[in-house]
Formats: structure tokens, sequence, C-alpha cells
């Protein structure tokens, strides 16, 4: 699993970010419950499967919607390793 942060150019409206959240949610591979879209600072912030889908499919959804993308940074983690750290918060 990888986490990126995608900035875009500068939102203008909040039916903006729901076709963006929508599109991105949309593809296999994207863990869904991790997509946010960030207004004020013009970023996507999702987690996603590298064996089923790329950052750069990522960001060609974007583009296909109508948006910029600037830059996108990917930090590659490991499942085990969040559930640990979610049960040990959880004690």
């Amino acid at each position: 699993m990888q986490k990126a942060t995608i900035q875009l150019e500068t939102l203008t409206c909040p039916s903006c970010m729901q076709k963006i959240e929508n599109g991105v949610k949309s593809l296999e591979g994207v863990n869904k419950e991790s997509v946010k879209v960030l207004f004020n600072s013009s970023k996507v912030r999702a987690e996603f499967d590298d064996e089923k889908v790329s950052i750069k499919d990522i960001e060609n959804s974007i583009d296909k919607l109508g948006y910029e993308v600037l830059k996108s940074q990917v930090k590659k983690f490991k499942v085990a390793n969040q559930l640990s750290l979610y049960n040990s918060r959880s004690r």
C-alpha cells in the first residue's frame, strides 16, 4: 500500500471537491475510506494498492475531470504496521 498527497491547482468551489473525491474513489485499488480532498490547501490524500493502480492513474483521473495536478508525493507503508498502531492505541 502507498499513501499519496497530490497538490492541485487552486480549487474554487465545493462541487470541485466532490467531483475529484468521487473520481478518485471510483478507481480500482484506491482505499475509498482514505480519500480526502482538502479545499483550503487544494490537496488530495489517498491510500492505494500500487499493484492495482498507480499514482499516474490517479493523477490522470483527476486531470480528465479538468483539474491540473501540480505535484504528487507518495510514501509506501505496510498495512500490518498500521493495524499494530491502531491496536496499541485502542487499549
